[in-house]
Formats: C-alpha cells, structure tokens, sequence
C-alpha cells in the first residue's frame, strides 16, 4: 500500500491508501447487450484514489451538468503482488472484495476520449466499502451485486453473468504491470445503470460466501461551483450521451414521442422532393450527403423520418457465432425503431445477402417506422414490399444474413451508401434516391428548397406558354421583378 495512514476515512475500509485503481469498462453480458456491443477482451482505464468515498458520503453533481449515472459493482482488493500470474493461480492474488459504485459524469465523456479521467475522477466518484469480505472464502464465480435507487432495485446480477471471469481480469492486468496489495479493480457494472438526480440515494450490496458487505449509501446533491471556460471544455450533453447514461432511448426519452420533428416540419419534408433538398445542401457546401447506390422497392416511395442506425461487418464465421444468434444488433433494432423513425443500415454496399426480411420489416411497420434503408440486400423482397412500409436498397437477394454480415452495433454514426449517417439525423427518401439533413439546418433547408420549387414551378409554366428559357432560367432581373410581383398577388 502506498499509505499507512487509516484516518483519513476515504481510505478507512481498505486501511491505506490504494496505489492504483483499475476500472473495465464493459464486462457484463446484460450490459453489453443493453449498449449494443460485446467486446472480444476487457479494456480498462484508471481512476485516482482521490475519488474514493465511504458509505454515507455525498456525491455532488457539478453546476451545469445533468448527466450523472451511478455503475454499482463488485471491486476486487489485491492481497499478494501479481505479476505475470495465470487465471488458476489469480484468484489467490485477491485478498478481499467488497461494494463500489463507479459514478460517472456523461457531459465529461466526449471530450474525455475513453480516458474518463473528467468525466470518472471527481472527488466522490468511486465510493466503496462499507465492509469487507475475505476472498478466501469466495467463489469468484457466484458473487451476487445489488443497487438501489431511493429504496428501488435498479441492478440485480451475478458474476455468473460476466463476459470475462474475474480471475481472467486479474491476470490481464498483471502481463501489463505489477498489482500491488492494495490496489482495487472495479469489475464493471450489470444492466440497470441510469441517471440520478440531486436528492436520490443510490445503495449497493456485494454478497458472496454467505456474507454481505452491508449497503454502500451515497446522497446525491447539486454543485453551485460552475466550470471556468477558460480552463478546459465545458460540459456538454447530446442525445447520443443521455441514451448511453440512462441506459436507453426509452428511458432518456428519446425516439419514444414520434420523429422528434414537428407535425409541421414532417408534412413539409413529405412534400419537398430529395432533389430540391441536395440543391439546397450544395450552396450549403454539402455535396457529400446523399446515401447512393439504393431505390425504393416499390415506385413512387417516400419516406421522411429521423435516423436510427444498424451496423453490420464483414462475416466472419467465430464473430457471427458469437454475435450473430440470439437477440442480436439486428433485431435489436427493429424492435426499438420509435414511430417515425428510418431504420439506416450499413452493410458495405455488400449485396449478397439480405440484410431484412419480411419478419422484420413488419415489426418495423408495427412500431410505427418511417422507413427503411439499406445499401445492403432485402430478403423476401416481396414480401417486404407488400407490408408496406417505405424500403430503399441496393437490391433484392435470397441469402439470409451469415453469408456476408455479423449485425454489430446500433445507434452509432454509420458509413451507408458512401455517406456518414448519425443517429437523429433527417432521412428523407424519394425516387431520386435518399439524403441526409443534418438535423441542426434542417429547417432552413426545407423553406429554402420549398421556395426553390415553388419559383421552378413558375418557371415550368412560363416554359409552357411557349418562352424561352434564355434569360428565364435562371430569371434576369425583368423576370424575377415579374415573378415577385405575381407572387406577392397571390
């Protein structure tokens, strides 16, 4: 241990100081289902030891920030140094575990990197304790972890449930660097972890061996101290960090009241057509913006919605064996996509194979989607066109999703069609193809394109009374003070 001083009560329930704690990022199957991504080895980051805090201590959520989520889990003491240890012999390296809660500030983390050492290393942030159970009488693989929000179960697991065995993590960290007695890891968090506010209480219990190390009690509060703009980023909160703090769209409230558009931007993006659209987004310095390469399934399609995005890499016979089955990215997405939402898959352009069938594309049609688009293949073609719901894609083929695709992830930014997609981005599909608005500009776009129509449609008719189009398209002066006036008549 790096200190022998047991006063500061910080440190008391460890009795010094720890030189190091070692914190994975994603270690439970619940979790990693819940965030749409399964690692194939644990990653880590570290926290400071200044974080540390007993049970009963308060947390306070700075001024400005809004995104405070609490991560109950099991935290490992180091007894004996380790180095170099295998998995049988690592677990005789652990002396104790114990409750921790690793509390993390999602308005810190874009800028952060994966580092988290803003948004994860506040003072208070790691509470632990408030009792210790000797590892000698455990077994690493039925320890049991519980949280409680104001008296509320949100997180009930088992280390059963662990993508990578507890001794399989101690002897990871110890081929990198020497585990030091004292040192503390904390063994990731189980699905339930959400936001908190000031006032709430969470608690978090560790059981193993028949014994308990008694509930880990911190009080959230409010921060009054803002941070200086000065100094560093400012926190920063979007949609993409509040659905990763609360868990997910539903409890962030997101994708779960309709396209996030208004009713009166929706009925106007209904009407503007996607060429009208890209000439706008061109003056705009927006050439990049059109997702090619697919057409509707059936004539006459449109679509208009907000993004929901499904990424899909290369098969690979092991990953689509552990990815692939189940309640898998792909399926996922279909059954989450809000009422008026587009689901955008990537697929590489990779037409041979299906990357939905009829089976999903009803369930997108059940929730209410706005749409489809894929720059992959459409299995069932058919069928998928008869449910009815607006298709856009590279093409039919019969083959199912294992001969080209592992579904991945979801609502990440994706590459489809040659262009980058975000999740809530304005997706608005006709028969010239499908583009991408960035949601921030998407008003003024559609007014500008609106207009645009209605001047070319005036033009049109002038054409068709027989005047040429030399001076009338584009309009010179005379035509456009002709324009002008007809249009302020009207």
């Amino acid at each position: 241990m790096t200190s022998t001083d047991t006063t500061d009560p910080r440190f008391a329930v460890l009795g010094a100081r720890p030189g190091k704690i070692v914190a994975v990022h994603l270690s439970y199957g619940s979790r990693a289902d819940q965030r749409g991504r399964r690692p194939a080895a644990p990653s880590y980051f570290f926290k400071p030891s200044s974080s540390l805090a007993p049970s009963g201590a308060d947390i306070e959520r700075p001024a400005g920030t809004e995104l405070l989520a609490f991560e109950g889990e099991i935290a490992l003491v180091i007894g004996e140094p380790a180095r170099r240890v295998s998995p049988d012999a690592a677990w005789s390296h652990v002396a104790a575990v114990t409750a921790s809660n690793d509390f993390g500030l999602y308005d810190l983390r874009a800028n952060d990197k994966g580092s988290n050492v803003r948004s994860k290393g506040g003072d208070g942030y790691t509470p632990i304790g408030p009792a210790l159970i000797a590892a000698d009488d455990v077994d690493p693989a039925a320890i049991r972890l519980r949280t409680w929000v104001n008296g509320d179960i949100a997180q009930d697991d088992t280390t059963a449930g662990l993508l990578f065995p507890l001794a399989r993590i101690v002897a990871d960290l110890s081929q990198h660097f020497t585990l030091e007695t004292g040192d503390v890891i904390l063994t990731g968090t189980p699905a339930g972890s959400t936001v908190v506010q000031p006032g709430d209480v969470v608690e978090v219990q560790v059981d193993a061996g028949g014994r308990s190390t008694g509930r880990l009690r911190t009080h959230v509060t409010q921060g009054s101290v803002p941070f200086d703009p000065a100094l560093g980023s400012l926190p920063a909160a979007d949609d993409t960090q509040r659905i990763e703090a609360y868990g997910s769209r539903e409890l962030a409230g997101i994708g779960t009241g309709g396209t996030g558009l208004s009713p009166d931007l929706r009925a106007r993006l209904e009407r503007v057509p996607v060429a009208a659209l890209s000439a706008q987004l061109r003056k705009r310095g927006l050439n990049d913006v059109t997702i090619d390469g697919v057409r509707p399934l059936h004539p006459g399609a449109r679509l208009a919605g907000t993004a929901r995005t499904l990424r899909f890499v290369p098969h690979r016979e092991d990953l689509f064996a552990a990815r692939g089955g189940g309640f898998n990215a792909q399926k996922r997405a279909f059954d989450a996509v809000g009422e008026g939402e587009v689901i955008v898959i990537e697929a590489r352009g990779e037409t041979g194979s299906g990357t939905l069938g009829d089976i999903l594309a009803l369930r997108a049609h059940a929730r209410g989607a706005a749409g489809i688009v894929t720059d992959g293949g459409v299995r069932d073609a058919d069928a998928v066109a008869a449910v009815g719901i607006p298709v856009f894609t590279a093409g039919p083929h019969p083959a199912v999703l294992g001969r080209r695709h592992v579904p991945w992830e979801t609502d990440v930014a994706i590459g489809c069609g040659g262009t980058t997609v975000e999740p809530g981005d304005v997706i608005v599909g006709d028969g010239d193809g499908v583009i991408v608005v960035p949601r921030g500009i998407v008003d003024e776009v559609v007014d500008a394109a609106l207009a645009q129509e209605d001047e070319d449609a005036w033009i049109a008719d002038r054409v068709r009374e027989g005047h040429p189009v030399d001076g009338l398209f584009p309009m010179n002066a005379a035509w456009r003070a002709r324009y002008a006036a007809e249009r302020g008549a009207r």
